[in-house]
């Protein structure tokens, strides 16, 4: 996930510079190869603002708008629909380098409020770039945001709000399916692990509220965020289902590899394994992306985890 995009080598000058060097292609439209390193370019009419997305959700609100024509580059967690995979990469989300968006002469860049680092932020603004900071929540208000903001930067906010109306009536329609369950719904427990040591999602995370919108409940509490799972934890958490990615499911070797854990041992979702629902993967940017799919991911998980 991690591969920033290399800084544009700009040889013999300070860094700003090369900011105004950039500005400056940005704003004659000429640009060429540098180093070896390749610029891209992406045909768009004259008119259409030229975009770059960070953050999948967000990338997602471009395709599903239709607007597609006018992204330049998207970061390295904008992996669905699966034609965003081949836009040139600007990096991690909160590793950005401004040459590097610069060089793709963007007009506008729409971003969640976590990209960074800050000051890239400030350089690409003061370079002329106009930046769109879609503020997170886990709400289908952040949903909302981010239709507003691409409808806003790519120059169809007609279109936008259009979208916004099917995407709300589809949300209508899940949580109002989800409000006609009955009970307390089962303990869930999310488990992020694509990398080193497991963690378990606390509140005040993607993964707490989707539990929570799908009709569940977070088999942990009392803490913000993200914590080490712990055999302790499992012990006290309970869950009747483990939920997770499947990227960390391919990390770990497979739902077999995953159950092996000690920790898991002392959960009633290890009594269960094997049986539908104790253990289930989502995609992480469909899971906890809260883009376009978002109604969606809710009524399917609500039907398999809490109804069944």
């Amino acid at each position: 996930m991690k591969s920033p995009l290399q800084s544009f080598p700009i040889l013999g000058t300070s860094r700003r510079s090369a900011l105004q060097q950039l500005s400056a292609v940005a704003l004659t439209g000429s640009v060429a190869s540098t180093a070896g390193w390749p610029l891209w370019s992406v045909a768009a009419a004259p008119s259409a603002p030229r975009l770059v997305t960070v953050g999948g959700g967000i990338t997602e609100v471009v395709y599903a708008l239709g607007a597609q024509d006018q992204l330049v580059g998207t970061d390295t967690t904008s992996l669905y629909p699966p034609a965003a995979l081949a836009t040139p990469k600007v990096g991690y989300m909160r590793q950005l380098s401004a040459e590097g968006l610069l060089a793709l002469r963007p007009d506008a860049v729409i971003a969640g409020s976590d990209a960074g680092p800050p000051v890239v932020i400030d350089q690409l603004r003061s370079a002329g770039v106009r930046v769109e900071l879609v503020a997170a929540d886990h709400s289908w208000d952040e949903v909302r945001r981010k239709v507003a903001a691409v409808g806003r930067a790519a120059g169809r906010e007609a279109a936008a709000r259009e979208l916004q109306a099917r995407l709300d009536t589809r949300w209508q329609a899940a949580t109002a399916r989800v409000q006609t369950t009955k009970g307390p719904g089962p303990k869930i427990l999310f488990v992020l692990s694509h990398s080193g040591s497991p963690m378990v999602s606390g509140e005040n995370t993607a993964a707490d509220a989707l539990i929570r919108f799908i009709g569940a409940r977070n088999a942990l509490g009392g803490f913000q965020g993200y914590r080490p799972m712990t055999a302790e934890a499992m012990a006290q958490a309970a869950p009747d289902v483990i939920l997770t990615t499947t990227q960390g499911i391919e990390a770990i070797g497979g739902e077999a590899a995953f159950w092996r854990r000690p920790e898991l041992a002392l959960t009633p979702a290890y009594q269960r394994r094997g049986t539908p629902g104790a253990l289930v993967h989502l995609d992480a940017l469909e899971l906890l992306g809260f883009g376009p799919r978002l109604p969606d991911v809710v009524e399917r998980l609500h039907e398999q985890l809490v109804r069944a």
